[in-house]
């Protein structure tokens, strides 16, 4: 399973994991010129910004561990790059990250949402 298929097989695993914990998806694989936030969400009145990690296999090691202090700013800099596009200056945001486990076919087989994954 190439890469891309991998990608949106999870994005699409954390956004239904999301749904059921009551946070409404605003916008998928959003662009700027330096990056893609993965999935921009709104859960209690708050602006999630959720990055989204998959694995295939244990041997990739922790999704988690891949979120580094250099993903953190980046994603933060995409944050706040939507905040200025959408207007929404004055809302409260905050950054999860969701861990997706797939089989080889692209089968969602564990999906782990962090909440305030991190702070910046």
């Amino acid at each position: 399973m190439n890469r891309r298929k991998i990608g949106s097989a999870a994005e699409d695993a954390a956004a239904a994991a999301l749904r059921r914990l009551g946070y409404r998806v605003l916008d998928r694989n959003v662009q700027f010129a330096f990056g893609e936030l993965d999935l921009v969400c709104e859960h209690g009145g708050v602006v999630v910004f959720v990055e989204v990690k998959a694995r295939c296999g244990h041997a990739a090691g922790d999704p988690f561990e891949a979120v580094t202090p250099h993903k953190r700013r980046q994603v933060a800099r995409l944050a706040e790059a939507y905040l200025q596009r959408r207007r929404l200056w004055a809302r409260a945001c905050r950054f999860d990250v969701v861990a997706v486990q797939l089989d080889r076919n692209g089968t969602p087989l564990a999906v782990e949402v962090l909440p305030d994954a991190f702070r910046l």
